[in-house]
């Protein structure tokens, strides 16, 4: 099952895609049904069976995605974890040195935008650098969660542009504010549920800048595994429903390549991932 979370008429909802263009508006039509993504991943599985179920009627009305606003994944997460330096050949380009535990840093809900929606470069830099990763979003939660049992609590997966700003990330040794300026991050195109996407390391990555390739990876290149990630992090705080991790970057990023290339307003950006599809972007000025 293909979950979005879409904006129509001033309000959030939640829908089930039915092909590339077309989708359920599952909580247009149900109103027991949550509008948002978060809170019907609190259900659990029954909330899911029950969504699918309505979404699979053959008479259920559809929508096209073009008549609505797609909104990131999960607009409202609790929490964004972002692993950095989590491919062998990023941490070459870079020239740091492996690590024995992960990189982990913070991005605010206000830095993203979904599918479709233009990427704010801002006016105070000109080095807006695309990072193509795979995002996971949790279903069930839970502390101290057993590498052993971490799949068990992925409700899916997405792309995600983990758009940074080079400059501001490099003011000082807590680069955070250049990976969480308003609008510098995309999250889509929509959820594909676990039991749909399948085994992660059986995927592959690619990133696209103005359909030129920059980067292509195999998910299993992950330094840090999926469920070490998540053991790691749960043991820090309960994870819970909708919450994000994005689980890191590989080489090719524009900051590290010579001349260095930035993304520019007019210029478009896709994120590939097998088994999910391609979330696209356009980069727009800042207002």
């Amino acid at each position: 099952m293909r979950l979005i979370s879409y904006i129509t008429a001033g309000k959030g909802h939640v829908g089930v895609m039915r092909d590339e263009r077309n989708f359920v508006p599952v909580s247009e039509l149900h109103a027991d049904v949550p509008g948002s993504l978060k809170a019907l991943l609190a259900q659990g599985d029954a909330g899911l069976a029950r969504v699918r179920r309505l979404a699979g009627a053959g008479d259920a009305p559809t929508r096209r995605i073009e008549d609505v606003v797609l909104a990131p994944v999960v607009p409202d997460p609790s929490v964004i974890w972002c692993v950095g330096l989590n491919y062998r050949d990023h941490v070459q380009e870079t020239g740091r040195s492996l690590t024995e535990k992960p990189t982990l840093f913070l991005r605010l809900p206000v830095s993203q935008v979904g599918h479709l929606q233009p990427m704010i470069k801002p006016r105070v830099s000109d080095q807006f650098d695309y990072e193509g990763e795979l995002a996971l979003v949790i279903g069930r939660g839970g502390r101290h969660i057993p590498e052993a049992d971490a799949y068990g609590h992925i409700a899916g997966y997405s792309c995600y542009n983990e758009g940074s700003i080079r400059d501001w990330q490099r003011h000082t040794s807590q680069f955070g504010p250049g990976k969480t300026f308003q609008g510098t991050g995309a999250f889509g195109p929509w959820l594909v549920t676990a039991d749909e996407f399948g085994d992660p390391e059986q995927h592959e990555l690619v990133t696209r800048l103005n359909g030129n390739e920059m980067q292509r990876t195999k998910i299993d290149m992950m330094l840090f595994k999926i469920p070490y990630l998540i053991s790691y992090i749960s043991a820090v705080h309960p994870l819970a429903p909708g919450d994000v991790i994005v689980t890191g970057t590989p080489g090719g990023v524009g900051s590290r390549r010579t001349p260095p290339v930035y993304m520019f307003p007019g210029d478009k950006v896709t994120i590939e991932i097998s088994g999910i599809g391609t979330l696209d972007n356009t980069i727009v000025a800042e207002a």
